[in-house]
């Protein structure tokens, strides 16, 4: 990481002089062997800072402090991250990463896979998608990553084709080959304010976010009308400056996360709505 502590034994003088920490500021030694070491992190609210709160104990443990800011935004938290405000994040899935690195040249790595949160699809009008009428519409966010998922949920629900070749993980609406019903793929809207057209009843078909949907206590599971399936190539991660990659503290961070006692925990919290990695 650009700073980090790192505890130097001074033989002649016997003692132990803590130099620099990680992220910012100095800390003094608690006397012990181990390496203590503060890891900025930026997460989403739901579920990434909670579950984030939930390994800090563990963590501690190690002698590695997490500084967790938060963020309602998926722009910001890569910015942070290339401008050295913070020294990880952990609010994006793969191919959002990926875009944002071909798109910005950003020079970051991805740490690990920690959790899906199944993209699902929300309706105040029908109970399913076997209810779906013709021409109805269908909110989707400006996530241009997200597209795929969503044109994934109804193609699998019979809806909508694809054209040959394409690839649902880049795919736009533009690549939708059969729509019989005549749905209307409207994606204009912030992601952070689907769940509040979804609440006014703006359309007749809304897809939303499983971080945003249980930030505002909507389930997923309970309260979708379809939703991904969890073999969803959308894994969370835990991004990181190239040269962070092989940092002691961030390999132990990555480790933690993906840890059965934090797997457990994520599917007991969440009940289905946030799914472990378990490769």
């Amino acid at each position: 990481m650009k700073k980090k502590t790192i505890l130097s034994a001074l033989a002649t003088a016997g003692v132990i002089v803590t130099l620099a920490a990680c992220g910012n500021g100095n800390e003094e030694s608690n006397g012990s062997n181990a390496e203590d070491t503060t890891i900025k992190i930026g997460a989403s609210n739901v579920p990434h800072a909670e579950i984030l709160e939930f390994v800090q104990p563990i963590l501690e443990e190690e002698g590695i402090t997490l500084d967790i800011t938060t963020y309602n935004d998926y722009v910001i938290p890569n910015v942070a991250l290339d401008e050295g405000e913070i020294d990880a994040n952990y609010f994006q899935h793969i191919p959002f990463f990926d875009a944002a690195v071909e798109e910005n040249g950003y020079d970051f790595v991805n740490a690990g896979s920690i959790h899906i949160e199944p993209l699902a699809i929300f309706s105040q009008r029908y109970e399913s998608l076997d209810d779906v009428e013709d021409g109805a519409t269908v909110l989707v966010s400006n996530n241009q990553a997200d597209w795929g998922r969503v044109i994934g949920i109804f193609q699998e629900a019979g809806l909508v084709t694809v054209k040959d070749g394409v690839d649902l993980t880049t795919a736009t609406f533009e690549d939708i080959d059969e729509n019989p019903k005549n749905l209307v793929f409207e994606y204009e809207n912030d992601p952070a304010l689907m769940t509040t057209l979804y609440q006014q009843d703006e359309a007749e078909l809304i897809a939303i976010n499983s971080n945003f949907a249980v930030d505002q206590d909507i389930s997923p599971i309970d309260d979708s009308v379809a939703i991904e399936s969890t073999s969803s190539p959308y894994a969370n991660i835990i991004a990181v400056r190239s040269e962070d990659a092989e940092d002691p503290a961030i390999l132990k961070l990555v480790e933690t996360l993906k840890s059965k006692e934090v797997q457990d925990f994520i599917l007991e919290e969440w009940d289905g709505a946030v799914v472990p990695v378990t490769e």
